[in-house]
């Protein structure tokens, strides 16, 4: 259905004033989304069922799903020895940690999908820094620019990914050949740049290392029980997710197995598990698709999309280039799920229209949605999470103070990605 220009005016409107306080960052963000949610119900850009409609109930699933299991498999005391590990490795370093821990989340990223990936890494950061008596922050902003560079390399690090691959018939193979050669060199880089950007601020004092050099890891495990079934489940979960595509099943479908398989062998109260699980940043994920709905609905996402084709008058390069940068600064303040995914029929369409070769297109939106994501803390899923978490625990992540370093981070990587689309796929 049409829809009139007032009412895309009010969409907009809705989506900018709530974006604006989130920035702005002096209201509970959680609020503001299902704030702006029940305004676009309330005003008829959205029906209630059309808004439920719109929540991405596999992203959901997934979450709540992996927050049960590492809820669970915590107590048996594994984040604690891998941090008192990590940090014999670097030798009590915070400089050589922050590496190492940003390399090992880019590596898992790619593997399992990079929200999975912060929730396993995210309380190992926090007992080392609480070891070292350091600030967690630089670890947590630099992780999770590594889960979102090393979730775009593979088909399955990425819902965008996955999105891309299916619709267009892209196996494994292809994105490792494609989008794994630039992702790799763009994760050491990164990686590195977060590490000298707060050197000032990874310093341990001798004492704090030389305690935690003592350290004897293998007492950090209190149930080893808990975590047998804890580790046989969640190996069980991450061969779900290798194999969801052969086994037809959703990534949400394969956790929620694990989840209660966990909870039903654990003998942890579900009531405590559920207690801890983050409802806070969950509901904040339902207000933010609703959102995006009410503007993906009054086709303002299309309307951008369309504009992008139209002022490239078919030109490959050009166009090539306006995939890549628009999805990156799109998907660096939207949720990268509705945009790619109003972005694919488009880019069909062009190939119907102009026979271009579509090829170079299609890594362009795989790579720009993806690495733009780190571009704000609400530009992935990944950000949200460990925002939360770290507000759970005190570190409150502003807009601004992630913004200020990982936006620029961000936009070398698409000069990057620039550079390698050009040479390998436009010349």
């Amino acid at each position: 259905m049409d829809h009139s220009v007032f009412e895309v005016a009010i969409s907009a409107a809705i989506f900018v004033t709530a974006y604006v306080l989130i920035i702005l960052d002096k209201f509970d963000r959680t609020i503001i989304a299902l704030s702006g949610a029940a305004l676009m119900i309330f005003l008829h850009i959205l029906t209630q069922e059309k808004a439920f409609l719109e929540i991405d109930y596999n992203t959901i699933g997934l979450l709540i799903s992996m927050m049960v299991i590492v809820m669970i498999t915590r107590r048996s005391g594994v984040f604690e020895y891998l941090a008192v590990k990590t940090v014999k490795i670097a030798k009590g370093e915070p400089f050589q940690i922050i590496i190492l821990l940003s390399l090992i989340t880019g590596i898992i990223s790619a593997f399992l999908d990079n929200v999975t990936t912060i929730l396993l890494i995210l309380p190992v950061t926090f007992t080392v820094a609480k070891d070292l008596h350091i600030n967690p922050v630089p670890f947590i902003i630099a992780e999770v620019f590594a889960s979102n560079v090393g979730g775009t390399a593979t088909l399955v690090g990425d819902p965008p990914n996955i999105m891309i691959g299916s619709a267009v018939g892209l196996s494994f193979m292809d994105f490792i050949k494609n989008d794994a050669l630039v992702v790799i060199p763009i994760l050491f880089l990164t990686t590195y740049i977060f590490a000298l950007l707060y050197k000032k601020k990874l310093v341990a004092t001798k004492e704090n290392k030389e305690k935690v050099m003592q350290m004897d890891e293998s007492k950090c495990i209190t149930d080893h029980v808990l975590l047998t079934k804890s580790l046989a489940v969640l190996s069980l979960t991450i061969l779900g997710f290798l194999l969801h595509s052969q086994l037809h099943f959703e990534s949400a479908t394969i956790a929620i197995g694990g989840a209660v398989l966990l909870l039903a062998i654990s003998k942890v109260k579900t009531e405590k598990i559920l207690e801890e699980v983050e409802w806070k940043t969950i509901f904040f994920f339902v207000g933010l698709f609703m959102m995006v709905g009410g503007i993906k609905e009054t086709g303002i996402i299309k309307m951008l999309a369309q504009g992008v084709l139209d002022l490239t008058h078919g030109d490959l390069v050009l166009t090539t280039m306006a995939i890549l940068w628009v999805s990156a600064i799109a998907s660096a303040f939207i949720d990268n799920i509705p945009f790619v995914a109003t972005m694919i029929p488009m880019i069909k369409d062009l190939g119907a229209l102009s026979g271009m070769n579509l090829n170079p297109l299609w890594w362009a939106l795989s790579l720009g949605a993806c690495l733009g994501g780190n571009g704000t803390i609400i530009g992935a899923s990944a950000n949200v999470i460990a925002t939360g978490m770290a507000e759970e625990r005190g570190h409150k992540i502003t807009f601004a103070r992630y913004f200020k370093i990982a936006f620029p981070v961000m936009l070398l990587t698409i000069v990057i990605c620039t550079v390698y689309l050009y040479v390998f796929y436009l010349i």
